[in-house]
């Protein structure tokens, strides 16, 4: 029997105002290899102790949940996706998961039933669709039924800065406003309608603007990542536009070309900040599934 290898890249969601709707994929990746069928579900992995080698893991209980009746197999999983970074490590999971579940159950889910499951089983929106479909995608949802649109993004790389600690999801949620005045709310949206149409239309340098703009939660969650705004300024010296925060946080994201980002590392490198800076490509394709028969 051969095997089956599942890639699923990371994701840097929130993309500027599209909070929890418009994210972008990036060339990072969770890598899981489905191997013989066991008696119970075995997950080999060295990405420590706290995550379960058995039916507890997480892909293991996403698989389970869309289809109940797969066989147990082993399972060898590896992955250079930083874990509670605002890179979506548990999206990459769900999206695993899913995929195991098609494959070994035969399922021939569509990737819009794939979506509609990834929402159902929690995944949000701004994570799981690109994950799904690479590049960037703006998507929304009305109960468990969600509606994607893959974005065209220019050929461009990103910086991106992870810091040494994590930022527990809740504890950014927690300082967000739970109300918007009217008129913010109303111009916050125009700016991710005006963000969508421009990267429709190719416009980067429209684009890449309204990127930072966001109303809606980077200026509270701020004060949780003070390096966000260190790099946009530095950014901002270079003529570099398009940094913002990345999911919940606290890993921030620069688009750029590669000498431009090449620049702005060495840049931000001087100013001795507590994580490490690397420069990444975007992910095209979202998460893909190979058969070695």
């Amino acid at each position: 029997m051969g095997k089956t290898i599942i890639r699923v890249p990371a994701t840097a969601a929130n993309l500027g105002p599209g909070i929890d709707s418009i994210g972008a994929a990036l060339h990072l990746y969770l890598t899981v290899i489905i191997e013989e069928k066991t008696e119970a579900w075995r997950v080999n992995h060295a990405l420590g102790t706290e995550i379960p080698r058995d039916e507890h893991n997480l892909m293991v209980e996403t698989a389970l949940k869309v289809n109940p009746d797969l066989p147990a197999h082993q399972l060898t999983v590896m992955s250079d996706i930083p874990v509670s970074r605002g890179l979506g490590s548990s999206t990459s999971a769900i999206i695993a998961g899913i995929k195991i579940a098609n494959e070994l159950g035969d399922m021939k889910l569509t990737i819009p039933q794939q979506l509609n499951w990834a929402v159902k089983l929690g995944g949000t929106l701004d994570n799981v669709a690109p994950a799904l479909m690479g590049q960037a995608t703006v998507a929304t949802a009305e109960g468990d039924e969600a509606h994607a649109i893959k974005l065209p993004l220019p050929d461009l790389q990103v910086l991106v800065f992870i810091p040494g600690q994590k930022l527990l999801a809740r504890k950014s949620r927690a300082v967000l406003p739970e109300k918007l005045p009217l008129q913010t709310a109303v111009h916050a949206s125009s700016v991710a309608n005006v963000l969508v149409a421009a990267l429709l239309k190719g416009d980067w340098n429209l684009a890449s603007t309204m990127i930072e703009r966001d109303e809606f939660h980077e200026q509270a969650r701020s004060q949780l990542v003070p390096e966000l705004n260190q790099i946009r300024e530095a950014a901002h010296e270079l003529n570099i536009t398009g940094t913002y925060l990345s999911g919940a946080g606290p890993t921030v994201v620069t688009f750029g070309t590669s000498p431009q980002l090449t620049i702005l590392r060495a840049k931000l490198a001087k100013l001795d900040m507590a994580g490490s800076l690397r420069i990444i490509d975007l992910d095209q394709d979202g998460a893909t599934v190979l058969t070695d028969a």
